[in-house]
């Protein structure tokens, strides 16, 4: 078809309704009118988008989608032509010559990611049911069932099993294509099938690996279903919160809130939050966040930074005795106290006036020492005012979650729809593993728009916009189509993406690269060789914006259920399978992973295995890393040191290419926990081994971005370190690996972690 601007029948607009259907707006893209003459189309074609129209350049009748904006000469066969109810191209009959071999899964990523070229191999994969497996769904398949490889069966363009076309009119949608490139073919000739959908060139993840993790069946989850509304209102509480924070630490103790300490205490107090807000804490015990009185008494009376140079030294050490001396004289601090601290600020300021020679360690020590010596007495006289700042934002925090709370049930009840409906009844039997489904049934979402710009998407609901790049939102798509099971039609798609990057970006913050920690994810060749050598298929700390599987554990329910998360792992309780751990570094959470650890391998007599990656802080030791070390179900463990690896970023879902990945600034280490039949399935045996120290070296060796900066200075990157490890070998694996569970219990040592170092923090 030539190309040609259609017109439309004088005195109509161009009208173009929401996502939801709702409301239409005016100033979209012009679409041709419908022809007046000729056959009606079939009801399918019509809900799809299709009409049928006059060109008067070739006065004859075409076809044109006003969704996709799509023009054919021939009459369209819906689920080949109809991007809509396609978006992938999965079921689309493939061209002339093209590969026949694609099953109805993504496309297979195999060749690396430095090659930047879109990958021409393509593997059949195996076809996941349009039903997730759930235990309330006729689909549900129980202990003794055959693996999801040999019930999974290919389909065909002729029997789809994605969803039916959505009644989602509006923007034009995201695996659509330019219409001018879709109107070069000839008059005379009749076009093929449309054009492939928007693939990424590189693909940070594999969503055909079946899963291996059993579970029991759960009743539906109690939380209320998400809302752009509700999260809209949400993020301007967490906003005030975080402000009021800000203001307390420079009223109070005249220092700025230590970097990344707010979302170290959103993760800390959700270990133990007991309240129904998904992110706001509510209901703990205790009161005071041991995380969040750590860091701000650490920073008093001053924020230590990494030193480099003599002179730095020398200004830290004087801006020290100088702060230290100023807080003693004004607060009710006893008199001894006063003494000790007056007498070694005033020692330390003589020194410095006379001694012009000393060295970056004579400071360095000089400081140490003036540390140890007034470090005690400043944190006396601070003790009650940094537990003041963390009573009033839990207050504050709880106070926020139960006006969210009154807000969403009153949505609902404007909905007509009842709070956590009677819950099905939930037999006393294993499955393997099904996303996250909620109690209450969803409320009508509203009109969320949707554009590009280049290569990324761009969301917007009440002047609200989050973005997300083109690759990662087909990847939302596809998780969407195998896990959501009430949106067949994808009406609330869009509200929902919005939900989900607006939560996790409400928790990373509004600093540059803040927060992106919590989201880091190991390199794509170690997760290949996890599964390849110890039949990993599961993430247990992950989310659906950088999950490698499309099984794994999320902090949210309530947004991730439909793009495939199993709910937090602490709730989480397999009963067999192969799992990887890459959790937050937050103390407190990685102490409770351990304990939930040992009890699940402790439960099951079913081939259990854990593969967990922490970080080697040593200056002191974590009581995680030290619990590890000394766990009767230990088979191995290794370290890999410093700059001699990488993560991917937490942002990887909108940063640039170039960015995508960045050195690792402290060790990391790797302990293999299983019960003893995962050990007899998945011993970590050297040959095993060696592919995962030869994975994280190819992944190494591309070039990237400089290593991260230390946490004291200006941090572009998550995974801050804590200590400088003196290893200098890539891996240095521990001399022999445990046969059998030792004779010994589990170290329950809960060391006081208050003087860490100061350059710790925490990430995923």
């Amino acid at each position: 078809m030539s190309n040609e601007s259609p017109t439309l029948v004088k005195g109509e607009g161009p009208v173009t309704l929401s996502p939801s259907g709702s409301t239409p707006s005016q100033g979209s893209p012009l679409s041709p009118t419908s022809a007046s003459k000729g056959p009606e189309l079939p009801d399918e074609l019509l809900q799809a988008g299709w009409g049928r129209c006059w060109s008067k350049r070739e006065n004859r009748p075409y076809y044109f989608n006003r969704f996709t904006n799509q023009s054919l000469w021939e009459m369209p066969v819906l689920g080949q032509h109809d991007v809509i109810s396609d978006p992938l191209g999965l079921n689309a009959a493939p061209e002339e010559g093209a590969d026949c071999n694609l099953g109805n899964g993504q496309r297979k990523r195999r060749i690396s990611e430095e090659q930047g070229a879109e990958a021409n191999n393509f593997k059949r994969a195996k076809v996941e049911p349009t039903t997730p497996i759930s235990p309330s769904a006729p689909g549900a398949k129980p202990w003794n069932s055959a693996p999801d490889d040999k019930q999974s069966q290919p389909a065909t363009p002729s029997t789809p099993s994605t969803p039916s076309t959505p009644g989602t009119p509006g923007a034009k949608p995201w695996s659509s294509a330019p219409e001018d490139k879709q109107s070069q073919s000839a008059p005379s000739v009749a076009p093929g099938p449309s054009p492939a959908p928007y693939r990424p060139a590189v693909v940070y993840w594999d969503l055909d690996i079946p899963t291996n993790a059993v579970i029991r069946e759960r009743p539906p989850d109690p939380q209320l279903p998400p809302h752009p509304e509700v999260e809209l209102h949400r993020a301007q509480l967490v906003t005030k919160l975080r402000q009021h924070y800000l203001e307390l630490c420079h009223q109070r103790e005249g220092i700025d809130p230590p970097r990344e300490s707010f979302n170290r205490w959103l993760l800390e107090r959700k270990v133990i939050d007991k309240g129904g807000d998904p992110l706001l804490p509510s209901d703990c015990d205790p009161v005071i966040s041991p995380s969040m009185f750590r860091e701000v008494m650490n920073d008093i009376p001053i924020r230590l930074s990494r030193i480099k140079y003599k002179e730095e030294a020398r200004r830290q050490l004087f801006r020290y005795a100088e702060a230290a001396k100023k807080m003693i004289d004004s607060r009710n601090a006893p008199q001894d106290s006063r003494k000790v601290v007056k007498w070694n600020t005033e020692d330390t300021m003589s020194w410095l006036r006379r001694d012009h020679s000393a060295s970056k360690e004579d400071y360095m020590d000089r400081l140490d020492h003036l540390r140890k010596q007034c470090g005690p007495h400043v944190t006396a006289v601070a003790k009650d005012s940094v537990e003041g700042i963390c009573s009033k934002i839990y207050h504050i925090s709880a106070e926020y979650s139960r006006r969210l709370k009154a807000a969403h049930t009153a949505l609902m009840k404007e909905c007509n729809l009842s709070e956590g409906c009677e819950p099905p009844e939930v037999q006393d039997r294993l499955v393997y593993c099904y996303p996250a489904r909620l109690a209450s049934p969803s409320p009508p979402q509203p009109r969320v728009e949707l554009h590009f710009e280049n290569e990324v998407a761009c969301l917007r609901y009440k002047g609200e916009m989050v973005k997300i790049n083109r690759g990662h939102f087909s990847k939302l798509e596809l998780l969407y189509r195998y896990s959501c099971i009430d949106d067949a039609r994808f009406e609330k798609f869009l509200s929902r993406v919005w939900c989900l990057i607006k939560r996790y970006q409400v928790m990373f913050g509004s600093g540059v690269n803040e927060g992106t920690g919590l989201q880091g994810a190991l390199p794509v060749a170690v997760f290949e060789a996890l599964n390849k050598q110890f039949g990993v298929s599961f993430e247990c700390f992950a989310s659906p914006l950088n999950c490698y599987f499309k099984q794994f554990c999320s902090a949210f329910p309530d947004t991730d259920g439909f793009f495939g998360s199993r709910g937090p792992f602490l709730s989480f309780r397999p009963a067999s399978g192969s799992f990887e751990a890459n959790p937050p570094f937050s103390e407190e959470l990685m102490d409770a992973m351990v304990t939930h650890f040992e009890e699940l391998l402790d439960s099951s007599t079913e081939p259990l295995s854990f593969i967990i990656f922490v970080p080697e802080w040593r200056d002191p030791a974590t009581p995680a890393l030290i619990r590890l070390e000394a766990s009767r179900f230990l088979r191995h463990q290794l370290t890999v040191s410093a700059y001699e690896h990488e993560y991917r970023s937490g942002s990887q879902h909108i940063c640039k290419r170039d960015e995508m990945y960045y050195k690792a600034v402290h060790g990391t280490v790797v302990f293999f926990l299983q019960n003893a039949a995962g050990f007899a399935k998945w011993e970590p045996n050297a040959e095993r081994l060696a592919e995962i120290t030869s994975a994280y070296q190819s992944s190494s060796s591309r070039p990237g971005p400089a290593p991260a900066a230390p946490p004291g200075d200006k941090d572009p990157t998550p995974k801050a370190a804590t200590t400088t490890t003196t290893t200098t070998t890539a891996t240095t694996e521990r001399t022999t690996s445990v046969e059998s569970p030792g004779p010994h219990d589990n170290n329950n040592n809960t060391n006081n972690t208050n003087s860490s170092s100061l350059e710790k923090s925490s990430s995923d």
